[in-house]
């Protein structure tokens, strides 16, 4: 190895171990799961985080752990004053971690958002149709960046069928896509 390329391969070892930290945190703290040191306060993942606003690098995370979802033990309906939360990854490899949620009809659920990898997401959610075609109006949060959590709120009222969907250049096509299952 010369000395020019130790410097480049130290960085990228640096800048994975970030990457894998951060998906880490936030997948210990998936819907139904213990929330992971340091999450709930200030620090890496929630409070003031490490660059400025909320989460590691700005953004809007809670710092409160996710609730649990209908049918696990201490589940409670979200409703608009007291939102359940629910945390989704969005992958570098195009994917939503889960790709399915479980609400309870009429449940309003806060998704906090956080993009993993150097990829721009974005994060849509409503009827299955609306999301499907990209429709203007349909609630969604734009431009979350690398190790960015941003918040969405919303409420599952009719029947459904519910989605949600990045719709970033190409990436719904891709498969980025996710369904709502209510009971």
């Amino acid at each position: 190895m010369t000395g020019r390329r130790l410097p480049a391969l130290a960085t990228v070892l640096i800048l994975a171990g970030i990457v894998m930290l951060g998906a880490g945190a936030v997948l210990a703290t998936a819907p139904g799961t213990a929330t992971a040191p340091g999450w709930g306060g200030s620090g890496m993942m929630g409070g003031s985080g490490m660059m400025g606003g909320s989460g590691m690098m700005g953004g809007t995370s809670t710092g409160r752990p996710a609730a649990p979802g209908p049918g696990e033990a201490g589940f409670v309906a979200g409703t608009p004053a007291s939102p359940r939360l629910v945390r989704v990854i969005a992958t570098p490899q195009l994917r939503f971690v889960p790709n399915v949620v479980t609400v309870q009809a009429g449940e309003t659920i806060t998704f906090e958002v956080t993009a993993i990898g150097p990829i721009v997401h974005e994060f849509m959610v409503g009827p299955a149709a609306d999301v499907a075609e990209d429709k203007a109006g349909t609630p969604e949060i734009a431009d979350i960046g690398m190790m960015q959590t941003k918040a969405l709120t919303y409420t599952f009222t009719g029947s459904g069928p519910f989605a949600f969907a990045c719709h970033a250049t190409g990436h719904y096509e891709a498969g980025m896509s996710g369904t709502i299952a209510v009971q």
